[in-house]
């Protein structure tokens, strides 16, 4: 693979970074409570290094092919995201100056961060999309090697901006409670109504 491929793929994936979506509404819940940043981010990008494994071993394709087993990941994820939502309108983020939250470990801030990116069939389906159109079948490495490659250049990009993100909503958020709910509310209804997209979306297809 040359430099020009990956720093087209680069240009390409990182548009797709910077625009607002779940795993932004996650990064910005977990700025609320500061020191679970580096958690939650890490749980989002294994989520997008797990994605990027299933497109190199061949199963995204399966997958895709397969309308039943794509409609259970889509239920799957949506219902999760669903989840979230829910309870981020229900219980929402509610803290003092400088006050960090104590009853959120970090293992478990990283295993949502896994569920709301790895059970994300739109990254799923972008990678598979996105992917094995910047392989070169004549190149030294194998297919699955250059997709992991360029997938490892996504998710660094997608780590620096996360953390962008999570460290600057802490630094704005945490000092202005009032503001803090009403931002980890609008994560909230972004994350049912990215749910509901994604119901929709396999009912009507």
């Amino acid at each position: 693979m040359t430099l020009s491929i990956f720093a087209a793929f680069w240009a390409v994936s990182f548009l797709f970074v910077i625009t607002p979506g779940v795993d932004w509404a996650y990064a910005i819940s977990a700025g609320m409570y500061g020191r679970v940043v580096l958690p939650a981010v890490a749980g989002l990008l294994l989520g997008h290094l797990l994605a990027t494994t299933i497109v190199a071993a061949g199963v995204g394709t399966l997958v895709a092919s397969s309308p039943i087993a794509l409609t259970g990941l889509t239920a799957l994820g949506a219902a999760y995201l669903l989840w979230l939502g829910i309870n981020m309108l229900i219980h929402p983020a509610v803290l003092r100056a400088g006050e960090a939250a104590k009853s959120s470990s970090w293992a478990r801030w990283t295993i949502k961060g896994v569920c709301v990116s790895g059970l994300n069939p739109k990254v799923f389906l972008l990678f598979l999309a996105l992917l094995p159109q910047f392989t070169d079948k004549t190149a030294s490495w194998s297919i699955p090697v250059q997709i992991i490659a360029l997938g490892l250049v996504h998710i660094v990009s997608c780590g620096v901006v996360y953390l962008l993100v999570g460290f600057s909503s802490q630094a704005v958020l945490q000092t202005r409670p009032r503001a803090a709910q009403i931002v980890n509310r609008i994560s909230g209804m972004a994350m049912i109504a990215i749910a509901v997209l994604l119901f929709a979306e396999r009912v009507i297809g």
